[in-house]
């Protein structure tokens, strides 16, 4: 087994209409025994960005702090607040710099770009590798599912409430067949009139 599955995750961003969604599941394992079943991997940096971290949750929290950290650094020298493609880039070098020991950690970066509402999707590897898309990225133990829940049920342009549905059936369609991850849900929409966050509940075992 992989260091990065041995805690389980499943994670989900996708864009819409002026919109953007991020996804995760709650659960928290030591492989098959189930420790948590509210662990939190999705993280809100600022207004306009979450960071979904899937993999080794002691690094998750870690790279976490260290993030919210580096994000108050910038922000107190720049004297603005971070847009999602700098928040990207500060994650990919961040990760990059640890290539030799990384941090077991494959994050999905969700954000809005505050100026044009326009959606921002990245995803990278555990050392910082980018992949930037127009329509979803995923993450977790359970990758090839979410890949065909989310080619299934995409549909560009979607509203708020459509891309809620979307990501919500695709999480929970995609965790009902991985043993490490699953135990309910959270989603994040993110608007330029704030973040709606809703809690799914999903098969308990």
């Amino acid at each position: 087994m992989s260091i990065l599955e041995y805690n389980g995750a499943a994670m989900i961003a996708m864009a819409g209409k002026d919109c953007v969604g991020i996804a995760a599941d709650r659960r928290l394992g030591i492989q098959a025994q189930t420790v948590s079943t509210d662990f939190t991997k999705v993280f809100k940096m600022n207004d306009t960005i979450h960071v979904g971290l899937g993999g080794l949750a002691t690094d998750v929290q870690t790279l976490h702090n260290i993030l919210k950290f580096r994000m108050g650094l910038y922000e107190l020298r720049e004297e603005r607040e971070m847009t999602p493609q700098v928040f990207s880039h500060l994650l990919s070098t961040l990760l990059y710099e640890k290539r030799f020991g990384p941090y077991f950690v494959e994050p999905i970066v969700a954000g809005l770009d505050a100026k044009t509402n326009k959606p921002f999707l990245s995803s990278m590897d555990l050392i910082g590798a980018p992949v930037q898309t127009k329509d979803f990225v995923v993450s977790g133990t359970c990758t090839g599912n979410l890949y065909g829940m989310c080619e299934t049920l995409y549909k560009p342009d979607l509203e708020p409430d459509a891309l809620f549905e979307t990501l919500a059936q695709a999480l929970l369609a995609s965790v009902d067949r991985d043993a490490l991850s699953g135990w309910g849900g959270v989603v994040h929409i993110i608007t330029k009139d704030g973040v709606t966050t809703r809690e799914l509940k999903g098969r308990q075992d």
